[in-house]
């Protein structure tokens, strides 16, 4: 019986999805299934992506411990349906050792069950939501957690002036992780949360929901946008004349994402985000990240690039540490406890939650130049994902 045929329903592919186990490991060349939105309104998450996986093979090598290494792109268009077939196509006809990308949280969760029974390891380079490391034992991210992200920023509002906030997310999982992590936060830090809106992922119109920012008249409102989003968000914020009106912008580094920060104009200006990674972060490591991303892609890297670059990292010591050996759970136990030096700053994977462990850091854009920068003024050093830190 043919795999495909096999492979029909969920239920069967227990049995049926280690026969590409075998093959793997017996293949000379280790193929690593790279699922991105490459089209559709996420499509420069996966050109970040795409870029910097790119750009970690040509300053590598595309061969790690004597295995001849290949990239298998496939275009999930944004789609979780699709991503789950793709992922299914990746293992059984590919026979991938490797599953890599995940610009979305339901796109990430979509694939997971296969991951856990054909024992693949699924490096999440982009999605956000605290929970998908629990999805499956062979999840490992090399991303962020919005919750990592937004509790610095929660910390630092009420002791920088700012006492009273309308939180405004994306109605999905991380604008949940978001919200919930901000409003927790900063309350327990004497902070007032006035109203929490959210926004459809899809298509979304910020107006009617700025227009209620407007009316609360709050100090700031907190703000979460997917990569790629943060423009139309700050054009609408204009229109609506937020901008004069004495009520400050602020939100996870998504919002000001470096792909999109100039073609916001000087709007931008003061406004003050945490995250992870920022393209003027100073250290050796990254000036020469952004020049070679700069000379190689022709644009500058953001944080989905970051992410990106690091998953290529932990499949590359991953194999170190194995000989080339591409069982699963070999290759998942090799990245736990992994640190190493990233373009963002020291980084490690925590070894009961396989999630990325790095600085936080707090950033003002700032003009450097001709362009705009998310300047980095303060750290935050070696910030677990609290959600989990919270469980214990």
């Amino acid at each position: 019986m043919k795999r495909r045929t096999v492979l029909k329903g969920l239920g069967a592919s227990v049995a049926t999805l280690a026969l590409p186990h075998v093959a793997r490991a017996e293949s000379s060349a280790v193929r690593i299934g790279l699922i991105l939105p490459m089209t559709g309104p996420f499509a420069s998450t996966g050109r970040q992506i795409e870029a910097a996986v790119k750009l970690y093979m040509q300053r590598n090598g595309d061969a790690v411990a004597g295995r001849k290494l290949e990239i298998v792109l496939k275009d999930d268009t944004g789609t979780a349906d699709v991503t789950k077939r793709l992922a299914q196509e990746l293992i059984v006809n590919d026979k991938v050792s490797f599953l890599a990308g995940f610009g979305l949280t339901p796109l990430a969760l979509a694939p997971a069950p296969l991951a856990t029974q054909a024992k693949v390891p699924q490096i999440v380079m982009a999605a956000a939501t605290s929970t998908i490391t629990e999805a499956s034992p062979f999840i490992v991210r090399s991303s962020f957690t919005l919750p990592q992200a937004t509790v610095p920023l929660a910390e630092w509002a009420p002791k920088n002036g700012i006492k009273r906030v309308v939180s405004l997310v994306t109605d999905y999982g991380p604008g949940h992780d978001a919200e919930k992590a901000f409003k927790e936060r900063f309350s327990a830090d004497g902070g007032q949360m006035l109203s929490e809106l959210r926004v459809p992922l899809r298509n979304p119109d910020f107006a009617p929901f700025l227009q209620r920012v407007a009316d609360a008249k709050p100090d700031a409102v907190f703000v979460f946008v997917p990569s790629g989003v943060g423009a139309q968000l700050m054009k609408q914020f204009v229109e609506r004349g937020l901008d004069k009106s004495g009520i400050r912008l602020i939100g996870t580094g998504d919002v000001t994402d470096d792909d999109i920060l100039n073609d916001m104009g000087d709007v931008a200006l003061g406004v003050i985000t945490t995250h992870h990674y920022s393209a003027a972060h100073d250290s050796p490591e990254n000036k020469a990240f952004v020049e070679a991303f700069r000379k190689a892609a022709g644009f500058r890297p953001n944080f989905m690039a970051v992410g990106g670059y690091d998953g290529m990292h932990l499949v590359y010591e991953a194999l170190k540490k194995t000989n080339g050996d591409t069982a699963g759970e070999g290759l998942v136990a090799a990245m736990k406890a992994m640190a190493w030096t990233s373009p963002r700053g020291p980084v490690s994977i925590d070894p009961q939650t396989r999630d990325i462990v790095q600085n936080i850091y707090v950033r003002k854009v700032e003009k450097v130049g001709a362009e705009l920068f998310n300047v980095e003024f303060a750290t935050i050093p070696n910030v677990k994902d609290p959600v989990k830190a919270a469980k214990g």
